[in-house]
């Protein structure tokens, strides 16, 4: 998060495969306008719409019910300022992401987690930074 730095002040982010909504509720709490949360699992959407409800953050929060790959997919270029994913490793998640941004760049940037050795596409400007077996890859809109 802190590498992130002042991207989210006032920043509407995206936060694909919320889980319990950490990244994007951190987010929030550094600053962030409002907070789009998408997530598909009942055992985790229960523990975010908990965690929306103990920050009291429902104004600025949304919970989208749904998978993470079909909402991108709907997304207009230049939908959000920031979008964060942590998708389950190994699934190619991250790959698919990635390419869908690299045709619809839904936001100012993405930033992807995912296994250090998960394959990626050769994409201009894709830039990751490695912390041992998992690494975040960053790109940014094409201006």
């Amino acid at each position: 998060m802190s590498a992130l730095g002042v991207a989210v002040v006032d920043a509407r982010v995206l936060d694909l495969f919320a889980g319990s909504g950490a990244l994007g509720l951190e987010c929030l709490s550094r600053g962030a306008r409002e907070v789009v949360l998408v997530e598909r699992a009942r055992g985790a959407l229960r523990a975010l719409r908990a965690n929306v409800a103990e920050l009291g953050a429902e104004d600025r929060v949304e919970v989208v019910v749904g998978d993470a790959h079909a909402y991108a997919q709907g997304l207009e270029i230049g939908a959000f300022d920031v979008a964060l994913a942590d998708p389950p490793y190994g699934e190619g998640h991250a790959d698919r992401l990635l390419r869908r941004f690299q045709r619809t760049p839904f936001a100012a940037e993405l930033w992807v987690e995912h296994r250090t050795d998960e394959p990626l596409p050769d994409i201009p400007g894709l830039r990751t930074r490695r912390y041992g077996d998992t690494s975040i890859s960053i790109v940014e809109a094409p201006e």
